[in-house]
């Protein structure tokens, strides 16, 4: 039985991957964002509640889980992180394999992992994106940030495969060090040539009767 071509996308903090993602999803191609699966999992009346509450009180709201809270509950804290993982990573495969049966007749949908490598959800996939850019631009987006600091910034690194093996890793190589037009232009002549190919398969298979 036929099935979607599953592209993985990842990238480490501050590569532009939520951009990348995007312009995909401006394309058409069916995007299962894991991170927005937890955001919904663990908001208002999320599933994860109830567990997230009796293993990090304190840590829920009148908006669900306070991000800033239970950021602070795990960080530093591998036990803590391996726990919140242990909750989380089960209910994300589950919405995952929801998400993958609904658009079973797509010739083409994006998995946007965050940690695709470093939770082994490249399992299963047929190709991986990853999003890169310099460690100057990386490091300039992500200190940006509202509350980032270069200890935290350091802290999530080190729980992060380095880039250079994630680019070593990768099927497709998307960069975004660039102007936005350019990253734009290389994502669609992606989804371009996999289109095709994909294409092609189905009229080769066609052809032999499969």
């Amino acid at each position: 039985m036929s099935r979607p071509f599953l592209l993985g996308l990842t990238g480490s903090i501050g590569m532009g991957k939520s951009t990348v993602a995007a312009m995909f999803a401006d394309l058409g191609v069916p995007m299962f964002d894991a991170d927005a699966e937890v955001r919904r999992l663990q908001g208002p009346g999320g599933a994860l509640l109830p567990a997230i509450a009796a293993a990090f009180p304190g840590t829920i709201g009148a908006e669900g889980v306070d991000r800033a809270k239970l950021g602070a509950a795990v960080f530093g804290d591998d036990a803590a992180l391996a726990r919140l993982e242990a909750i989380v990573h089960p209910a994300v495969e589950e919405a995952r394999a929801a998400f993958l049966a609904h658009h079973a007749a797509a010739p083409l949908v994006v998995v946007d992992i965050p940690l695709l490598f470093e939770t082994g959800a490249s399992v299963g996939l047929d190709a991986v994106a990853v999003v890169s850019a310099s460690a100057a631009t990386q490091r300039a987006r992500v200190l940006a940030r509202p509350g980032m600091t270069p200890e935290r910034f350091g802290a999530i690194l080190a729980r992060q495969l380095p880039d250079e093996e994630k680019r070593a890793r990768a099927d497709h190589l998307i960069t975004t060090d660039r102007p936005l037009e350019e990253t734009r232009r290389a994502v669609a002549a992606l989804v371009a040539r996999l289109r095709a190919s994909l294409a092609n398969s189905a009229c080769t298979g066609a052809a032999r009767g499969e």
